[in-house]
């Protein structure tokens, strides 16, 4: 058989196919409807599982990881089709119609904003580029900004999410599963990390910061061979140097905290990249979808089977959806099972999106709708 037989036998066959999908999904429909009159949810493991063992007996051992990817496939388009067909509007998207019609228009230029660390902290820096006359609040660690925006104390939060060299902060990450917020808008911070320490000083021996800061500028630290200690934030950081009587302690903070604090700038730009950038989320209580939100995020757990992350990507590879971010965090309490923190550059009005969101809020075990956004 030559190529021109072999396309036209493809032809054929797609043809023939077409026609026993559209067989497929009427059945799919039917049954749709009696799950709805019965009050049956639409995910049926083992019957899929059944029907995999079935199809993959009937075809040659060559083919059987081929038909069950086929038919994997096949039953994520049935569930979907199912949903659509029972849940006629959707609770999620329903929930981010309203959201986007009660938003103001604009993003608002002052506001209480809860930050972590103290005065001269990068993320009053970014708080200051996303509000023009903002009043922060400082708070020791990330779970306290969480709860004083949960507790409606602030009425938005500053978090820094990840770094351009040392990834992702995961502790907020994990917290984000703990509480109830949104997120409203992002913003991404040069970071710009200088040695500083009191007037005077000399013969570092020990420096302090937050670890992010330490590990972004690990490769200087290695050279220095100074004894390294963790503090909660890197303005935290400059301001124990200041209120130190020793002249041998020296933080890892921004230039700005020098003047801030009092200190002296040892060293500018020891990150162990000029190219050093953190993203910092904005987050509410209370949902808010501002125009021009092009980001959205979920944070949502799989199936413990093999290849439940392959099947979630695939979902949204189908619909065009281009996945920015992917991070795994493992759940408290359950051995090597996850969750999944995802970022996707889509708008909050694609349809398709909102779909398999709504599926997805429907079918996973866990799944929260962290916020439509745009980042300057």
């Amino acid at each position: 058989m030559d190529l021109e037989q072999a396309r036209k036998e493809i032809d054929k066959t797609d043809s023939e196919l077409v026609k026993l999908f559209e067989r497929r999904m009427q059945a799919a429909e039917q049954i749709a409807e009696y799950k709805a009159k019965n009050g049956m949810v639409i995910l049926n493991s083992a019957r899929e599982r059944e029907i995999i063992g079935n199809v993959t007996k009937a075809v040659s051992p060559e083919l059987a990881t081929y038909t069950k990817i086929l038919y994997n496939t096949l039953f994520d388009v049935s569930r979907s089709y199912q949903c659509s067909k029972i849940y006629k509007s959707l609770p999620l998207t329903e929930k981010i119609n309203l959201t986007v019609e009660n938003t103001e228009k604009e993003f608002p230029s002052s506001s209480t904003v809860a930050c972590q660390g103290t005065e001269g902290a990068y993320s009053q820096a970014a708080c200051e580029k996303l509000f023009s006359m903002p009043t922060e609040m400082y708070f020791g660690d990330f779970r306290g900004v969480f709860e004083a925006v949960s507790s409606g104390m602030c009425r938005y939060g500053i978090l820094p999410l990840e770094n351009s060299v040392y990834g992702s902060v995961t502790e907020v990450v994990d917290l984000m599963s703990d509480y109830d917020f949104n997120i409203v808008k992002s913003a991404r911070i040069q970071i710009c990390h200088a040695l500083l320490a009191k007037p005077g000083s000399g013969g570092i021996k020990e420096v302090i910061s937050h670890s992010q800061a330490l590990g972004q500028c690990e490769e200087y630290l290695k050279k220095s061979g100074v004894k390294i200690t963790v503090c909660e934030n890197t303005a935290v950081a400059a301001k124990i140097v200041a209120e130190s009587e020793r002249t041998d302690l020296a933080a890892i903070a921004s230039p700005a905290c020098a003047e801030l604090y009092g200190l002296k700038i040892i060293k500018e730009g020891i990150a162990n990249s000029d190219n050093n950038y953190t993203r910092f989320v904005c987050i509410s209580k209370k949902p808010e979808i501002y125009p021009g939100a092009n980001k959205i995020s979920i944070i949502t757990t799989l199936s413990h089977k093999p290849g439940a992350l392959y099947e979630l990507i695939s979902r949204f590879a189908a619909v065009g959806i281009n996945l920015t971010k992917i991070e795994s965090r493992p759940i408290a309490g359950k051995d090597f099972e996850f969750k999944f923190y995802l970022e996707m550059a889509v708008s909050v009005y694609s349809k398709e999106l909102m779909s398999l969101l709504s599926e997805m809020s429907l079918q996973n075990g866990e799944f929260k709708f962290l916020g439509a956004y745009s980042e300057i």
